[in-house]
């Protein structure tokens, strides 16, 4: 894949670098999981291949050679020659025909699978572009123009080839029931962190009720929220320990930051709670500006949001798989 012209931010993201945090090293991977793994579905590749993550503008991208496509995620109106290229459908791109985007519509981030995944080196076991430490993806950072990327052979499905032969743009669509998480709108879902008891009444209050705004300092190491200040009842020591994706940590300045796909791998700042895995996608599809809200509970209720999510994204995952056959 030749690039013809990077975007603002284009990392190549498999499913990130597990097993290094106790040295450091941050895990990585999609912001937004949910789009990632549909993606790879929709072309038949395995869940961790790597794909191209691209923040807010996408770039102008042509290969060398058929390849079978899928964009999930934001809207940012990719088009080939001209017409519209979907989102959530495989699609089959010609030798030389340019995939470009045009201005958002909607979403922060738009993921782009190739069929086979992308080959460059992996390090420490992952091809995750790891662009704070120079590591993983192409050569440790965002894509430049003229940036020449390496694609994994695939074996040619039936369909693919139909598709090539008959000059047809696209496959059968998905239901798109099956391919959007479910998720309350604006709304947050979390679990009470080990210091909520440590917040007042009026800041675990204004938490649960109060609007937070998307900070423009956000980024992948975390989303940064603003409004009503959450203060403790008193100081408090902490020893750092290990970080998930998710963890809202309050900083002194009383402005809660949940911690995302390039978070440190420990913290000591007090956590209010930690966002269900089932409504990540959703912040990470959020913009600078967006308000947000938090809604409290269980850790039973999160563990079924959370299955409840895998179930309808294996659904459309296994349905995806099967169109290919």
């Amino acid at each position: 894949m030749k690039v013809e012209r990077p975007g603002m931010y284009s990392l190549l993201q498999d499913l990130g670098r597990l097993g290094h945090q106790l040295i450091g090293v941050p895990v990585n991977g999609p912001m937004d999981e949910w789009s990632h793994r549909l993606a790879n579905a929709l072309v038949g590749n395995p869940a961790d291949a790597a794909v191209l993550e691209c923040t807010l503008t996408g770039p102008r991208v042509s290969f060398g050679q058929d390849v079978l496509i899928a964009l999930c995620g934001a809207d940012l109106q990719a088009s080939a020659e001209g017409r519209p290229v979907p989102l959530q459908r495989p699609v089959m791109l010609r030798a030389g025909v340019a995939l470009e985007f045009g201005e958002r519509r909607a979403g922060a981030r738009v993921y782009l699978a190739v069929r086979g995944g992308f080959a460059t080196e992996p390090v420490l076991g992952s091809r995750s572009t790891y662009v704070r430490g120079g590591l993983g993806g192409f050569q440790g950072r965002a894509l430049k123009k003229g940036d020449v990327l390496p694609l994994g052979a695939a074996e040619e499905t039936p369909l693919a080839e139909l598709l090539r032969d008959s000059g047809l743009p696209m496959l059968a669509d998905l239901p798109r029931a099956l391919t959007l998480p479910a998720h309350l709108p604006g709304r947050l879902r979390f679990v009470p962190g080990p210091h909520w008891a440590h917040f007042t009444d009026e800041a675990k209050d204004a938490f649960t009720t109060l609007p937070y705004r998307v900070s423009q300092e956000t980024d992948r190491m975390g989303a940064r929220l603003s409004g009503q200040a959450l203060k403790l009842k008193a100081p408090l020591e902490l020893v750092s320990e290990a970080t998930v994706f998710g963890t809202v940590q309050v900083p002194p300045d009383g402005q809660p930051i949940v911690l995302m796909a390039d978070r440190q791998s420990a913290g000591g700042y007090p956590k209010i709670g930690y966002v269900c895995s089932a409504d990540l996608p959703l912040l990470a599809q959020s913009l600078p500006g967006d308000v947000l809200g938090f809604e409290p509970v269980t850790q039973q209720a999160a563990e079924e949001l959370w299955l409840a999510s895998e179930t309808r994204l294996g659904a459309a995952c296994a349905k995806a798989a099967r169109s290919l056959r």
